[in-house]
């Protein structure tokens, strides 16, 4: 069985929570992840989009096979600029599998004593979507939708990665703007310690 995400609306802070979207709360260890793109003749560093960050022991209960570690925090970022409508991004990986440069995934087994990393543009306005909590459920394997585990909900993407786990997919949402092309979707899909992206659409 795969894992399901549920978003709600969150009315107080979500530190250390499981949360999509928002800031990551991170450890001193690990760095905010960044893109190198060309602005003219100037390289700038852009930050990617925080996708969501999993407290791992949220999901023991759904995962007795231990598929995921039971402790920690996995985090999750991606270039998505392009795919809330800012069709001028810089970094617009497009569609089928993405350059390891244009996403990351993060694993820390600390999930306490962490620091948000607040991104925020010039005049000091938020980078990315107000946080959302998360809770979990079971969902069959093959589900569309955002979750984790499982297989991919398109076939072409399985054919292409057998065996390979989803460790999360990403689906079109209207009340986020957020479109992966004809009604497409973004998983990340890891084999043995190697992770991939690979944007598919219909």
């Amino acid at each position: 069985m795969a894992i399901r995400l549920i978003f709600n609306p969150a009315e107080q802070p979500l530190a250390g929570c499981s949360k999509m979207w928002g800031c990551p709360d991170l450890p001193d260890a690990l760095e905010y992840p960044t893109v190198s793109v060309e602005d003219g003749d100037e390289t700038i560093e852009d930050p990617m989009t925080f996708v969501c960050q999993i407290r791992l022991a949220d999901i023991a209960a759904l995962d007795p096979e231990g598929r995921l570690p039971h402790e920690g925090m996995l985090y999750f970022f991606a270039c998505l600029d392009h795919f809330f409508g800012n069709f001028d991004a810089l970094a617009s990986p497009g569609m089928g599998e993405w350059d390891s440069r244009y996403f990351r995934v993060l694993y820390s087994k600390q999930s306490d004593d962490l620091h948000p990393h607040r991104i925020v543009f010039d005049d000091g306005t938020p980078y990315g979507l107000p946080a959302e909590s998360i809770s979990f459920e079971h969902c069959p394997d093959k589900a569309d939708g955002f979750k984790l585990l499982g297989k991919p909900f398109f076939d072409e993407i399985e054919d292409l990665f057998p065996g390979w786990t989803t460790l999360l997919q990403l689906d079109c949402d209207d009340r986020w703007h957020l479109l992966f092309y004809d009604m497409g979707m973004l998983v990340f899909l890891q084999q043995d310690g190697d992770i991939r992206c690979y944007l598919h659409s219909l």
